[in-house]
């Protein structure tokens, strides 16, 4: 044997000596791009990524909303993560509602990882519009989109408050609401965004808004958890917005491995200040919103959980 083939053949021994790097992929879905929570989606999978030097790689994938996300969960793999109200979940698993004749075993299999910032419905008025209470909804056109839980649920607070057959519903996509608004097509929009939501911003901005408040009697009405958006979070906004909330969390299945759900568990949690910083809306992420998660969680964030202390209900074990 000469030296080449012996060079040769401790060079193929070294390499296959050499542990691989394993790179994990997961793909995110969350909302539609114009939305604070792909903006979320972003910021997570760059905190992921960075944490991870590249061994954790995130794919956002653009959504029409929540319902959507649930329904992916009959097609998708182990490398799926998504986002929705815990209470989309308990619909599908009893085929229930927007699910009703749509149940899939599929659905048994989803999982929990952790809670995000929650959905804050925002009722947003044009200036022009002279809008101030939901009465004045009357004889306005609205943009309420199409899909998503925040199109729902703005449907639903019209029908609850009275004004559904005197509001026209607007048949344009969410992601025009801005332009709509500017160049007149509409009197209003409605998006259940994390406050201080990002086409909110530009709204106020750019048209001048007044962001609609409930009274304790219409939140009653909702079943809804109040929220108040505090004074100055908008341009213009010289007081405080009394509205609604909803839990939001991100979930896998159980397709995914147990490795995979605790890394990603763990650097949310840990990279969660470091993101606060470039964004109001994590700052009100804490170990408080554990109890926003009603179902089980998966097994590998469980490890996390018990590892860091938090405490877990027999119902989320």
């Amino acid at each position: 044997m000469n030296i080449r083939s012996i060079l040769f053949g401790t060079a193929i021994c070294a390499m296959t000596a050499a542990p691989a790097m394993a790179e994990t992929r997961v793909t995110y879905k969350s909302a539609k791009s114009t939305s604070s929570y792909y903006q979320m989606a972003v910021q997570i999978a760059e905190a992921m990524e960075g944490a991870s030097d590249g061994e954790i790689n995130v794919t956002v994938e653009e959504s029409q909303g929540s319902v959507q996300n649930v329904m992916e969960v009959r097609a998708r793999g182990g490398d799926y993560v998504f986002t929705t109200p815990p209470v989309l979940v308990k619909l599908a698993q009893g085929g229930k509602a927007m699910f009703e004749g749509k149940g899939n075993p599929a659905f048994d299999d989803i999982r929990a990882l952790f809670p995000i910032p929650s959905l804050t419905m925002h009722f947003v008025m044009s200036e022009d519009s002279g809008a101030e209470t939901f009465d004045d909804l009357k004889g306005k056109t609205i943009l309420l989109g199409k899909g998503s839980f925040g199109a729902r649920e703005g449907e639903k607070y019209l029908g609850l408050f009275g004004i559904e057959d005197e509001v026209e519903v607007a048949d344009v996509e969410l992601s025009n609401a801005v332009p709509a608004l500017k160049n007149g097509q509409i009197d209003g929009f409605v998006t259940a965004g994390s406050w201080p939501a990002p086409n909110v911003v530009e709204a106020a901005a750019s048209t001048g808004v007044r962001v609609l408040s409930l009274s304790d009697e219409q939140i009653t009405e909702t079943k809804r958890t109040k929220l108040v958006i505090p004074a100055g979070t908008y341009a213009g906004q010289g007081e405080d917005i009394v509205t609604t909330s909803l839990p939001v969390v991100a979930y896998t299945t159980t397709k995914m491995d147990d490795d995979t759900a605790y890394s990603l568990t763990k650097t949310y949690w840990e990279q969660k200040g470091k993101m606060a910083e470039a964004a109001k809306w994590w700052g009100g992420v804490d170990e408080g919103l554990m109890g926003n998660i009603t179902g089980k969680i998966h097994p590998g964030a469980v490890r996390y959980y018990e590892e860091a202390g938090m405490s877990l209900t027999d119902a989320q074990k």
